[in-house]
């Protein structure tokens, strides 16, 4: 087994940025050549996922967490602490903290257009998250 982080600042809600050769770049150091690769962030305001890195399609997903979780309702959660984020909190919770991807022939079996993304969803200017990798099997 092997494992690191991947270090990243964010800056604001939607900001969604590419992880994919960082895990790549992980999965080849660990040795690795058939197994699987455990991508997890910490934190209850951030997600990870896979998508198409293109314009278009991230400001669909946007869009989309916007009209599921909208910024102008009343969420529990900010009358309780009075931070805001009541919205972010639920955003992370449909699309989840960790994925895992198979390992073969020692790189993540992503599709052609299928990219490993971190997605923020804190209301804050600026994070650093720290997305923790882990790589098992022969």
């Amino acid at each position: 087994m092997y494992q690191d982080t991947i270090p990243v600042t964010t800056h604001g809600e939607g900001d969604i940025v590419d992880i994919s050769q960082e895990i790549r770049d992980i999965v080849q150091r660990s040795g690795i050549s058939t197994g699987l690769v455990h991508v997890f962030v910490g934190g209850s305001t951030a997600a990870v996922t896979t998508i198409e890195y293109e314009d278009g399609v991230l400001s669909d997903l946007n869009r989309s967490l916007r009209i599921i979780s909208p910024d102008n309702i009343p969420y529990r959660h900010d009358a309780r602490w009075n931070d805001g984020n009541g919205r972010s909190h639920v955003k992370a919770a449909i699309l989840g903290p960790d994925l895992t991807i198979p390992v073969s022939f020692g790189s993540p079996a992503l599709g052609t257009w299928q990219q490993v993304v971190l997605i923020e969803l804190d209301t804050r200017s600026s994070r650093r998250r720290d997305i923790i990798i882990t790589v098992q099997g022969s």
